[in-house]
């Protein structure tokens, strides 16, 4: 059974720093491009950052780059976003998902697996 477990989240003040994973389970996804999307308040899951299999090529949303940066451990199944300067616009659930393509989209319907998603929130 495949599984993806997001953790890291939690309340920080604007400025700060968080570092959310997501550990897959299931089967090896080293050969999948991985992304985080996120979900506020009242707004639709949106794309934020997505890295491929080898981990060669990274893209993010203009509102993260500079700040947010994606990796990976295939040895380990593991993701990772490391997010700093965080702003109280980027308070969400954030979920990481397995993509379906080889070159990642911003689409959610192009990811096949999601997580249950972690709570970052971002204080003024």
């Amino acid at each position: 059974q495949v599984q993806l477990v997001e953790s890291g989240g939690g309340l920080v003040q604007a400025g700060g720093s968080l570092r959310l994973s997501c550990a897959a389970s299931g089967r090896t996804f080293s050969r999948d491009s991985m992304g985080w999307f996120r979900q506020g308040p009242g707004k639709e899951r949106e794309f934020v950052a997505a890295i491929t299999w080898s981990g060669t090529s990274t893209y993010y949303t203009d509102s993260v780059k500079g700040r947010f940066t994606i990796s990976r451990d295939n040895a380990k199944n593991m993701v990772y976003l490391q997010m700093n300067s965080l702003k109280p616009e980027d308070t969400a659930v954030y979920y990481c998902a397995v993509s379906v393509s080889v070159v990642p989209t911003t689409t959610p319907g192009a990811y096949g697996y999601w997580g249950q998603g972690t709570q970052v929130t971002v204080s003024s």
